[in-house]
């Protein structure tokens, strides 16, 4: 028996190493199994170095008394106490783990996988294992296998000689191993199942990834053929035995437990799927049904047993469809709303405990490295790696994520992924809780290395860890704002007033009290509105103060958001899709056009969010616009609800041109490239006349369908003009326009008249019907007679007018006459009407080029404004709109009867086609072209920035550098954007005085 001097002695030393039951390790070290080396210190010091001394000792005393023989037992101790990293790793798995401690008592002989210590041992991959595993030739004996496998994982991860990226890699590599063993044995009893089919496993999940837990469940999908000469439909169910039988050996439970379970539930249908499919199968499902979490999962897809070529088949034939997810409709919402069911789906008891799939956890990480891999991965190969920790470098390297995020997730990863494997490692049972007992929490603790408080510690370590992760996760899974940068500094919440309203001086902002007043009721508060802008209005503030009216853009960001900041898509656009938060700003802040429109119509703001590069913005042709303002029209209960239809139809379309028009001008940080200026031009002119055009074709629908059902009594048809005619119309163009009637068969010429001027009557009075929209005025002046005359006409009577006395102006505006509304039969006859006069077959005789030219004089002397700079008028000015298209228009009407290519509407495509007729040479095309181009922009940023037309530049000078961000000119570069519009004007007035008025 001990006396009592020494054993207080013994007690102190225990408790000094680490015991917290110093008596019961007494009794056990002076018991006969621990008697040879019970006073040997290096006993005691390694014992002190494990997670849980008292643990360590006890499976030690278990494992001796196991030896077979009194022989075995001092082999044991004597390697123990001469051979450090036996003991290191013997000791470290014993003191953290229970279930390894139980493997080796009932395997006494396994402690020898522990010896080896040499660089080939340290990171064995798959063919070692399955070295270790080869022996194996039943269930019971693949589990005792694996288990010693295990063994060897667990004692350098607990040794600190692999880090937890390489223990994850090792379980994975010792998971494929173990496929293949099962497989094997499966077949095995079934020859003549392997003789008929080709089977492949389909690694999924974190084994696919190579980042397994100790305890998981291995997912897998199955992929099988027939082999020459078999049957599809027997091949297929001898697939499914060898698949099943697989699947058993695995999860079922014997003498010596159970591996892991097999979860082939990924496979398309889940459950409710056949468990192994053709390769064509799969194939097809994804193409038609896969919903998008299942591209998801498949980033994670490895072969890993089984047909090694046909499992690369399938990687091959599902990787394409995998990094063309992030195209799918509701791409993001659908991640979202995957991770959103995870966390819905734990009990609220354990959502503070939950370590894998709780706020901060491991799952955020993954989704988030996940989501931004499927979004760039389409086009950056390098991105992916089904591995979560390769993928975050990758993501790091390519600038998708912060290079201090990443570090900062990474180190979050490991911690979370290194306490997940210790709780696991205890049991070696599936579980992501984090205990609540404080002598699991000092283990855990002290197996992370934490030693002085190790529960306290280990606390404070696990918080401030998913405090990052779920702050990281937040900035980079829900408002994936990539590239930009926080304009204000860190410390940015402690500013006083004073020094945050010099802040916002700093940015550009000049009613910085008012922004703040903004802010303050954008930010305040702990709704999710409040938030998710708190996350947005560091980067939405530089964005706005980027812009030539910082103030502005903050205001109308407010406006939106108080119209909509209640509707769930809306803060789901702005958080989940980066072009659309940035596109917002450049909308919001670039004059008053396109933000008045969308208070007006404030969903339209999910336009702008609609897939990459904002394809929401593409402007929609006339024929669906038609369609659906003419379905609207035949819903109306009235002409004027009618009318307030199409208005609304017109309100968002307008919006969308307006808005392409300023990303596309502006250019994003995602996409700072700018198109072609005269693409823009194209793209305006075109889709606001095809609006035009839409708007007045559904409100002839109503007037007819109010006054007289749904026939007319007389055929009508609207012919557009001038730049309406030529699909060039501005934001603020009036809508030139001629009507011409013909009455139907047996109807009175007088009821036909009075029918058609009715018509045109009461599209003008429900048109001008008052409205805060922007105005779509018809204009009828160039009509037969001008003002003078009848607003509409018989095809008759315009034929008769024309043969006598027509004017030489009245046949050139008839260059841009193109039907746009009515009667498709009439129109097509009034413009075979129009074609001789304006392409006359003899050209223009010396007279009437005289008479052009008279004209055009005389307009620019009489109609330019007083008190006007003439160099900066778009229209009359030298070298603007008016220079350009009455040259070009000379051009069609000269010699347009032998050149198709003249006979167009359009100014550039006539300008192009008279440069190719070689009628101008390429560089005074050149010249024309940029003065029209440039022209035509101007005048649509004055209207996009005040909000209203004009013709020359404005006078104000944040209006002035509005115009300029617009047309591309930095902040204070407004001199240098007149200079560029003199300079390019004057050289067109030089081709235009040569080639027009013949200088």
């Amino acid at each position: 028996m001990t006396a009592p001097g020494r054993r207080s002695s013994t007690f102190t030393r225990l408790l000094r190493h680490g015991f917290t039951d110093p008596s019961a390790a007494e009794r056990l070290l002076d018991g006969p199994e621990l008697a040879p080396v019970r006073n040997d210190p290096v006993l005691l010091e390694a014992l002190g170095a494990t997670a849980d001394p008292d643990l360590a000792l006890h499976g030690l005393v278990r494992l001796l008394e196991a030896q077979p023989t009194p022989a075995a037992r001092r082999e044991l101790l004597d390697t123990l106490i001469a051979a450090k990293p036996l003991r290191d790793r013997l000791l470290g798995v014993l003191g953290a783990s229970a279930a390894l401690a139980d493997h080796l008592a009932r395997h006494s002989g396994d402690w020898q996988a522990l010896v080896q210590y040499e660089p080939r041992d340290l990171h064995p991959g798959v063919r070692e294992f399955e070295r270790g595993l080869a022996e194996a030739d039943d269930p019971v004996s693949l589990r005792v296998a694996y288990r010693r496998c295990l063994l060897s994982i667990a004692a350098r991860d607990v040794c600190g000689t692999i880090d937890v990226a390489q223990t994850a890699a090792e379980l994975a590599d010792l998971a494929t191993a173990t496929l293949r063993a099962a497989l094997a044995l499966a077949g095995a009893a079934a020859p003549e199942d392997t003789a008929l089919c080709r089977l492949a496993v389909i690694a999924m999940g974190k084994c696919g990834g190579h980042e397994l837990n100790y305890v998981s469940d291995v997912d897998v999908i199955f992929v099988g053929e027939s082999t020459e000469g078999a049957d599809e439909g027997k091949a297929l169910r001898a697939a499914t035995r060898l698949a099943s039988h697989m699947m058993r050996i695995c999860s079922e439970t014997t003498v010596e437990g159970s591996i892991w379970a097999v979860d082939a539930n990924l496979r398309p249908e889940g459950r409710n799927g056949p468990l192994v499919r053709t390769l064509s199968s799969h194939v097809a499902y994804y193409q038609r049904w896969a919903k998008t979490w299942e591209f998801q999962a498949l980033l994670k897809a490895k072969p890993v047993a089984g047909d090694p070529e046909l499992g690369e088949q399938y990687l091959a034939a599902v990787e394409p469809m995998v990094w063309h997810a992030a195209e799918r409709d509701n791409f993001v919402p659908d991640v979202q709303k995957m991770r959103r069911r995870v966390v819905e789906n734990i009990p609220a008891a354990e959502l503070d405990r939950e370590l894998k799939l709780g706020p901060g956890g491991l799952r955020d990480v993954e989704f988030a490295v996940q989501l931004l891999q499927l979004v760039h991965g389409r086009a950056d190969a390098t991105l992916r790696s089904g591995t979560t920790l390769d993928a975050l470098q990758a993501l790091a390297a390519g600038g998708y994520i912060g290079r201090a995020d990443a570090v900062q997730l990474d180190d979050a990863y490991r911690f979370l992924r290194s306490l997940e494997h210790r709780i696991q490692l205890y049991r070696l049972r599936r579980t992501h809780l984090v205990p609540e007992d404080e002598a699991d929490l000092r283990r855990l603790g002290r197996s992370l290395g934490l030693r002085t408080d190790p529960a306290a510690e280990l606390r404070r370590e696990w918080r401030r860890h998913t405090g990052v992760v779920r702050r990281l996760h937040e900035k980079l899974f829900y408002r994936p704002l990539l590239d930009a940068v926080a304009q204000l500094a860190p410390g940015e919440a402690r500013l006083s007033p004073e020094a945050a309203r010099e802040r916002l001086v700093a940015l550009g902002y000049a009613d910085p009290a008012a922004a703040l007043r903004h802010l303050e009721a954008l930010a305040s508060g702990v709704s999710r509105k409040a938030a998710i802008q708190r996350t947005l209005l560091p980067v939405l503030l530089g964005w706005f103060a980027d812009s030539a009216d910082p103030d502005a853009g903050l205001l109308n960001f407010r406006k939106v958001s108080d119209a909509l900041g209640k509707t769930p898509w809306y803060l789901r656009l702005l958080r989940d899709e980066g072009a659309a938060a940035e596109n917002l700003a450049r909308v919001l802040s670039a004059g008053r056009l396109a933000p008045d429109l969308l208070m007006r119509a404030p969903e339209a703001v999910a336009l702008l969010g609609d897939g990459d590069g904002g394809s929401g913005l593409e402007p929609r042709g006339r024929a669906p616009l038609e369609q659906e303002i003419l379905a609207a029209v035949g819903r109306a209960g009235s002409a004027e609800h009618a009318v307030t239809a199409a208005r609304g139809v017109r309100r968002r379309e307008l919006f969308r041109t307006t808005a392409a028009d300023i990303v596309d001008s502006y250019g994003t940080e995602a996409n700072p490239a700018v198109p072609d200026q005269g693409a823009l031009v194209d793209r305006v002119g075109g889709a606001v006349s095809d609006l035009t055009a839409a708007t007045l074709a559904g409100t002839l629908r109503a007037v007819v369908r109010a006054g007289w059902g749904d026939t007319l009594p007389t055929r009508f048809a609207v012919i557009g003009m001038g730049r309406f005619g030529g699909h060039e119309l501005g934001y603020g163009s009036d809508a030139d326009v001629l009507f011409v009637h013909e009455p139907r068969d047996g109807v009175d010429e007088r009821e036909a008249a009075d029918a058609a001027n009715k018509v045109v009557a009461e599209m003008r009075r429900l048109l001008q019907l008052p409205s805060a929209d922007p105005p779509l005025l018809i204009d009828a002046d160039l009509r037969p007679e001008g003002k003078s005359g009848p607003l509409v006409r018989t095809l008759k009577s315009y034929e008769a007018y024309y043969r006598r006395w027509s004017l030489v102006w009245e046949s050139q505006a008839l260059l841009r006459a193109e039907p746009v509304a009515g009667d498709e039969d009439l129109a097509a006859r009034f413009m075979e009407l129009a074609d001789p006069l304006r392409y006359p077959a003899e050209g223009l005789g010396e007279d009437a080029v005289r008479e052009i030219r008279r004209l055009k004089a005389r307009m620019e002397s009489e109609r330019l404004p007083r008190g006007v700079d003439p160099k900066l008028h778009t229209k009359l000015g030298p070298g603007g709109l008016s220079d350009v298209e009455w040259t070009v228009q000379l051009f069609q009407m000269r010699h347009g009867w032998v050149e198709p290519g003249l006979r167009t509407t359009r100014t550039r495509e006539a300008l192009a086609a008279a440069r190719a007729a070689e009628l101008i040479s390429g560089e005074d095309a050149a010249i024309l072209d940029e003065a029209w181009v440039l022209a035509t922009r101007v005048r649509n940023a004055v209207m996009l920035v005040r909000g209203r037309a004009g013709d020359t530049f404005p006078s104000d000078s944040r209006e002035l550098t509005a115009v300029g961000r617009y047309l591309g000119y930095g902040g204070g570069h407004g001199g240098d954007m007149l200079d560029d519009y003199r300079r390019t004007t004057r050289r067109a007035r030089a081709v235009v005085e040569e080639l027009f008025y013949g200088a």
